[in-house]
């Protein structure tokens, strides 16, 4: 980690969240970085010297290794592809955004003053990052234990809900599935533009049939965008 985050202002707000979770904590450096984004970085490094991208790119691995483990106890008899499906859907970030505003991870989350002009404390991609980071910063303070029962707590527990509603697989699976079905046609995908800095980039997609645009979606990747797409016709199929 880069230097230690010190702000007192900072210290001061994410040590209530922490209490409010019931977080103990040995070092709040780290549980701080997981909530400051990288935009108030590159204009205040003097309030905020480090961001939460590595974390959140730490953590993928370790919740996976979580979510894995607890699907292969709960579920004996299920095949290793029924597995992913499911674990896919535990750590998409649609299902990440919703635990963090459950938890209200969004009033903590420290931005620059623009992107909190433009909304970005509801950005459901930066909500993700958030719980993602989180969790990683819970396991780089020592708690392992904390940390997979935060796990069970917030993230695992949406399971039921997720087999409920069949939510399985991913949108983009759901709607090829659907448009095959009623329509014998796959849909494409076509980036319409990109904007950002390289290190903070934002893809707009648009998905289509045939070629008409049946639904438009933004992300920091293009994935991510895809995903989002394909998102927004599925909710217009389902209002």
């Amino acid at each position: 980690m880069k230097k230690a985050v010190e702000n007192e202002i900072l210290i001061a707000k994410i040590s209530k969240l922490l209490d409010s979770l019931n977080i103990k904590y040995n070092n709040i450096s780290p549980y701080i970085q997981a909530f400051i984004h990288r935009s108030i970085v590159n204009e205040r490094p003097d309030y905020a010297p480090v961001h939460n991208e590595r974390l959140e790119f730490l953590w993928d691995a370790v919740l996976e290794l979580i979510i894995t483990k607890n699907l292969f106890n709960d579920f004996p008899d299920k095949p290793e592809w029924d597995l992913t499906d499911i674990r896919s859907a535990l750590v998409r970030w649609t299902n990440l955004a919703k635990i963090a505003k459950t938890l209200w991870l969004h009033d903590f989350l420290i931005l620059w003053k623009w992107e909190e002009l433009w909304g970005w404390r509801e950005n459901n991609y930066l909500l993700a990052n958030v719980v993602e980071a989180l969790l990683w910063a819970i396991y780089l303070d020592g708690w392992i234990e904390i940390s997979t029962s935060f796990v069970d707590k917030h993230i695992y527990i949406t399971l039921e809900d997720i087999l409920h509603n069949n939510l399985t697989k991913d949108y983009k699976t759901l709607i090829q599935e659907l448009a095959q079905w009623k329509f014998d046609v796959t849909p494409t995908y076509k980036i319409i533009s990109e904007s950002w800095p390289d290190h903070d980039k934002d893809f707009e997609v648009w998905v289509y049939l045939w070629e008409k645009i049946i639904g438009q979606g933004n992300g920091s990747s293009k994935k991510k965008a895809q995903e989002h797409a394909a998102l927004n016709w599925f909710n217009k199929i389902n209002i």
